[in-house]
Parts: structure tokens; sequence; C-alpha cells
């Protein structure tokens, strides 16, 4: 499982309920204590600013000495702190360590947990400071700010996104007499490989009832079948549509006829398409960087489209500006050019396995030079969906997990078990609306 997505296992409810008062930034940039944000470098005083992220594992040594440590070097006035750690433990330190005015000055957070931050009062209002640093929406891929906004505000900047592709083993293709070559793009052609691989004794492709791959595939296929999770105010779930149901279906199916073995445990899959057992995995594009690829023959190709129209899911991690007590606006303007100089830097970020989110250093075609197993799932930007931005909506997709789970196990048909998830994600979203509504 990928590092800085593992909170995504468990739903984690973020207890803190209102209290902050938010605090955006005025005209230019310019706050009470006289931190200016601009599209220039900042120029104040000298300031330590704190820098929260979940970046523990393997990111952190392309995070720290290849790009903050670079950054500090260049910037004699700003001294960045890298303050790592988990994800789950980001959002219940993060309430009470900003109330108390000892939160960090700048934090990435995933497009879910965005708005929740925001209707906290845990950050900055970042309209302004978009605007001072030359950001529009036009700056990264299509939909993608909309994951950082709140109630009619921008609280995020985007940073990186990761779409799913599908790996393929071209050994295990080759046992089974299919032309790797062939990458099947529709259900037909997927369906065809499938069946061959069928008829060889390889079941080719191991669908999990977990976040880890399972409920990102899920999604995709919705996606593709032409339904959503949820309405577009996000006060009812809609995943159990007949969009829904066709593509748990797609799933159920895939065990139910031979195609996948039952009761595939978590991350087996992935595993699975390592030990050369199958053929095919939909996993992220985190998965171009695991070293246990470099023994095989693979390829990574675009999701197939087996539904009516081209859809894949990706996440997206967002920088956020916070709205400690007492924050000192200076910080916050350093931390401004921190985050451009970051994201001016990005292609650097690529080397973990994510998609840098700054269009014009993602489409340089040096950073496909540099690494072309990426390219792939660039292609896939153009139709690629987000994550839904709504306070509190991590508790409600974790229902969707369930609902796979149920399903994929024969515990309940795909309709009765996505009603049932929608009925609960219902109850959920209205609790939402009541605990953070404006």
């Amino acid at each position: 499982m990928k590092e800085g997505f593992a909170r995504r296992a468990i739903a984690v409810t973020l207890a803190v309920g209102m209290g902050v008062a938010l605090a955006g930034c005025g005209s230019g940039g310019a706050s009470s204590s006289g931190g200016v944000v601009s599209g220039a470098d900042y120029t104040g005083p000298e300031v330590t600013i704190s820098f929260w992220n979940g970046w523990t594992g393997g990111a952190a040594p392309v995070l720290v000495p290849k790009l903050v440590e670079k950054f500090n070097s260049e910037h004699p006035n700003i001294v960045v702190k890298n303050v790592p750690m988990e994800w789950g433990d980001i959002s219940k330190k993060m309430p009470l360590a900003v109330k108390a005015g000892k939160g960090p000055d700048v934090a990435v957070a995933h497009g879910d947990d965005v708005a929740t931050y925001a209707a906290q009062g845990l950050l900055l209002e970042a309209d302004t400071i978009i605007d001072d640093l030359g950001y529009t929406a036009d700056d990264f891929p299509e939909g993608l700010m909309d994951a950082g906004a709140y109630s009619g505000s921008q609280y995020g900047i985007p940073w990186s996104v990761t779409p799913l592709g599908l790996y393929v083993n071209n050994d295990v293709l080759k046992s089974a007499g299919i032309d790797p070559a062939v990458v099947p793009t529709d259900k037909d052609g997927y369906m065809a490989a499938l069946e061959a691989l069928k008829a060889a004794g390889i079941q080719g492709e191991w669908v999990d009832g977990y976040v880890f791959t399972g409920t990102f595939e899920f999604q995709s296929l919705l996606w593709q079948f032409g339904g959503d999770l949820y309405n577009d105010d996000v006060t009812k779930a809609t995943f159990n549509s007949e969009a829904g149901v066709q593509a748990l279906t797609h799933m159920t199916d895939l065990v139910d006829q031979g195609y996948s073995p039952a009761n595939v445990a978590q991350d087996g899959n992935i595993k699975g398409l390592l030990s050369g057992q199958t053929a095919y995995n939909w996993n992220g594009v985190w998965q171009t960087t695991n070293e246990a690829f470099d023994a095989l023959d693979w390829t990574a190709a675009a999701v197939p489209q087996i539904g009516t129209e081209k859809a894949v899911w990706s996440s997206s991690t967002h920088w956020m500006f916070m709205n400690n007590k007492g924050q000192d606006a200076n910080k916050t303007s350093a931390a401004a050019t921190f985050v451009k100089w970051m994201n001016e830097n990005s292609a650097g970020w690529a080397e973990t396995g994510e998609l840098p989110a700054a269009n014009d250093v993602r489409n340089d075609p040096a950073l496909i030079e540099a690494h072309p197993n990426l390219k792939t799932f660039i292609d896939e930007l153009p139709y690629a969906h987000y994550e839904t931005s709504a306070p509190g909506i991590t508790a409600a997709n974790a229902l969707i997990t369930t609902a796979l789970n149920e399903a994929l196990t024969g515990k309940k048909s795909a309709q009765d078990a996505l009603d049932d998830a929608a009925k609960q994600a219902d109850a959920i979203l209205k609790q939402n609306e009541a605990k953070y509504g404006d």
C-alpha cells in the first residue's frame, strides 16, 4: 500500500468542531501583522516556518534533501522545518495545535480532507494568496482546484495527482499465448483477454474489496458508466444508482465467472501480479516506483473503458496555509514563497511516483524523458475524476468500501450492498451538514 494514502484504509472523522475564526489575507496579501504575499520571493525578516506532511517513508529522501534543503539554501531569510508524521496523526493533531497557535504554517492534505479543515476554521482563505502568486485554475488539471474549495472560497493549492492505471505482467500474457503489445482498451478487448487467460488456467485480474485498490477501481467504473458518488451539493449519496450497480456487478462478475479468485486479501492483487499469478492490476501511479517491478517485463497502460465513457479515479494533494492562533503574517508570506518554489521545482517530485499538479512542469518533455513510465498516467488526466470536496466526507466514503467487500464476498447483492451503504452515507452527510454547516 502506498505511503501517504494509508490513512484512507480507515475513515478518519475529524472530531473537533467549529471554533477557530477564519482570518483571510487582505488586499495584496497584506495582513495586520505586516506580511505581504506576492509573486516575488519573500523579502521580510528571517523566519522559520513549520511544514507538516505525511511523507515518512520512501518519499522523504526526495522531499527533504532534494527539495526542502535546496529551497532553504536558496532563501537565506526562510528556514523550512520539515515535520513528517502519519497522515492520520496529522488529522488528529492539527485542530488542537492550530487553536493553540502551535500548528504548522503550511501543510499538505489530500483533496478529501481540505474542506474538513476549512470548515473547522483551521485554514486561511487562500483566494488572495492564489491571485498574488499568479495561479489560476488553468495552471492545473481540469477540475483539480475544486478539491481545494469550500463554501465559495479557495483553501488549497494543488501539489500532486495520482491516477490509476492498468499494470500488465507481460510474461504472464506470453505464457497464455497473448501478445503483450496489444493492451486492451475497451470492455470487449479486456474480457477477451481475461477469457484467454482463463482458458490457460490463469485468473487474469484479482479483484479486492478494499480501498487499495478495489474502491478506486469501483469509482473509476462508476464514472465510466455515467454515475457519480454524490449529488451536486453532496447532501445525498448516489453511488447506488444504476451506474453504480453496473460498476459493482462488473467486479462481482469477475469473481463469479472465475476471472478473479474470491476473497482477495488487501494488496493481494499487486502481489499476485508481481509473483506472476495474474496478468492485470488496476493500481496507482505510485507503483511505478515499486522496485519489485525491476525484475519483471511489465507495461503500464490506461485503465480500459468498461463503461460508456472514459474515466479514471485520481487522488490529489494540496498545499494549505494554516490559521494558527496569532499566526505571523510574515510566516504565511514566507510559506507562500515556499509553495510557489516547490510547485515550480516539482519535476523532482515525480521521482516518488506522483505527478506534479502544475501543468507547465508535468507537461515538460524533459519530465517524460526522465520518467517514461509516467506518460500513460499523464495522458489519463483529461478524463480523471478527483476526490469529493465536502467536510467530513471520508466517513461516508468508507461505506463504499464496506459495500464492495459485502458484494465481492457474496454476502449481499451489488444493489443491496450499495443501497445499504448509501442509506448510511446519507445519515452521515446529514450529520456533517449539522456539524459543519455554514
